[in-house]
């Protein structure tokens, strides 16, 4: 095929080949310059903590402590059901409170 377009012929196709992209070159040089500030952004994200996630994250974490008080409590008030004598009020784990 390239013989029977000759010189001149692969000459016109290399130089219709940008218009015919339809600015596909300009676009990839432009993705090519920005590539290392989008990656320099992304780096950034996955390296710090946003605020929906932190807020996520605490959520979490308040109820994993509700949950053990819960267990602890309900621990407790069976033990008193069955020996009254040993009931005394509840010193256990408080969700929230800090753990000494």
């Amino acid at each position: 095929m390239l013989k029977k377009l000759g010189r001149k012929g692969i000459v016109l196709a290399a130089a219709m080949l940008p218009l015919l992209s339809g600015g596909c070159v300009a676009k990839t040089a432009f993705d090519i310059v920005t590539m290392p500030v989008k990656a320099a952004g992304q780096a950034a994200d996955w390296a710090t903590t946003s605020q929906d996630e932190a807020d996520r994250n605490y959520g979490r974490k308040a109820r994993k402590e509700e949950a053990r008080e819960g267990r602890e409590r309900k621990k407790r008030e069976e033990a008193c059901r069955k020996n009254r004598e040993d009931c005394a009020p509840y010193d256990g784990y408080r969700a929230g409170e800090p753990n000494d």
